[in-house]
């Protein structure tokens, strides 16, 4: 018997610092868990009904006959995949500190979070590596298999994360100094972006698996530069991971503004775009408070916390 009537689950955002596209064919990745969250609250149910209000959609279903919802696939995914093993039905709210339409992985976050409280609901592992598997799966299955795990470790495990895919290994390293981040004011949603980016590849395959390669060595040297808290070398890595990132073509007129404006300033270190490109958000090492920049900035910091569950 449960002593508990009320599940509470909150998951941070994240963005990836280094690794992008590389990550999807082995390389490592480096991404941080940031001090934005995604808030889950499950109540049980005595009956099989299902209700999920989010400021996405809401939702009115059976437990035993889910119907789809497009704005809601990651959690009815999620849902849809436990379904038999929970004891009854619940009412979700779903509540974020952000918006889907800014790039902090927001459908990692919300994926994690949801994974949670269900397998709490359902009385199932709750460690670290159940609760990512999991979600991961979940992720593919909306994603048609496309998807690192990068920004979903980052939630799950909080701080600042080395990934690598397969094998896989998730390593916490030492914490970042102030960083910025900007926002395009429009983002290309990943998986159109890797689409782009293998149709460009396919001319010259044998150049883009290069490029995949220094992503990785660049990726590998800034880990390295972080264990130093070398932060000036770490600035120069981002810089040339942006040049491998403008050789993918998915560097913008509107992203190349952005980090010309960021570069400008002797008190920013680095800049590059995070996360697939063509849009959505730049991230700098370092602030500065006097810099005139005509787009919006996300306040954010690293949150040394994952995903975090409390009932009562």
């Amino acid at each position: 018997m449960r002593d508990w009537s009320r599940i509470k689950v909150s998951a941070p955002g994240s963005i990836m610092l280094m690794g992008e596209h590389a990550v999807l064919f082995g390389h490592r990745a480096l991404a941080c868990a940031v001090d934005k969250y995604m808030h889950v609250e499950l109540l049980p149910r005595q009956d099989r009904q299902i209700s999920i209000d989010s400021t996405l959609a809401q939702y009115r279903a059976s437990l035993d006959q889910l119907t789809e919802q497009p704005e809601l696939s990651f959690v009815l995914t999620a849902i849809r995949r436990i379904a038999g093993q929970l004891p009854a039905g619940f009412d979700l709210q779903i509540r974020s500190e952000f918006s889907h339409t800014v790039g902090l992985g927001s459908s990692a976050a919300v994926t994690v979070a949801t994974v949670a409280a269900l397998r709490k609901y359902a009385d199932l592992a709750l460690d670290q590596a159940a609760l990512f598997d999991e979600a991961l799966t979940v992720v593919h299955q909306v994603q048609e298999g496309r998807g690192s795990g990068t920004d979903l470790a980052a939630s799950v495990y909080g701080g600042l994360i080395g990934y690598t895919v397969e094998p896989r290994q998730v390593e916490r390293l030492p914490g970042l100094p102030p960083i910025s981040l900007y926002y395009a004011g429009y983002k290309t949603r990943t998986p159109e972006v890797l689409k782009i980016v293998e149709r460009r590849s396919q001319s010259q395959p044998e150049l883009y698996t290069e490029l995949y390669r220094l992503m990785h060595r660049t990726s590998l040297a800034a880990e390295q530069a972080i264990h130093r808290q070398d932060w000036a070398e770490l600035g120069k890595l981002m810089d040339i991971y942006q040049g491998l990132m403008d050789a993918l073509g998915v560097c913008d007129h509107t992203l190349a503004d952005m980090i010309h404006r960021l570069r400008g300033s002797d008190q920013i270190r680095g800049a590059k775009i995070s996360g697939s490109g063509l849009g959505d958000c730049v991230l700098a090492l370092g602030r500065d408070p006097q810099l005139q920049m005509p787009y919006d900035e996300i306040p954010v910091a690293v949150s040394a916390e994952g995903v975090k569950l409390e009932t009562d």
